[in-house]
């Protein structure tokens, strides 16, 4: 079997994924409803009532709410940092 062709020690690499503060906070925005949901035992009971709704019911309402405004934030926070970071891509070639 041949050997694989070798590659010139000039050629750019691909960049290796880079964990910042700020995707982590991303990955708990998009992490924390995930386990809230998923914690049944929690929220497994009809006490207390929230207009007349048990609370099973409005905890699950109110976790529709909350995910909408994590994910928002978590694509608001992605987009921030890729728009800097292509601004200092941009600027470092000058």
């Amino acid at each position: 079997m041949p050997a694989p062709p070798e590659t010139p020690e000039t050629e750019p690499r691909s960049p290796l994924p880079v964990v910042t503060p700020t995707r982590v906070v991303v990955g708990l925005c998009l992490f924390v409803p995930f386990v809230a949901l998923l914690w049944v035992s929690s929220y497994s009971r009809t006490e207390p009532t929230l207009i007349g709704l048990p609370f099973f019911y409005w905890y699950q309402m109110l976790w529709v709410l909350l995910s909408g405004a994590l994910t928002m934030v978590a694509y608001k926070l992605v987009r921030r940092e890729d728009a800097r970071r292509r601004g200092e891509r941009e600027d470092g070639g000058r």
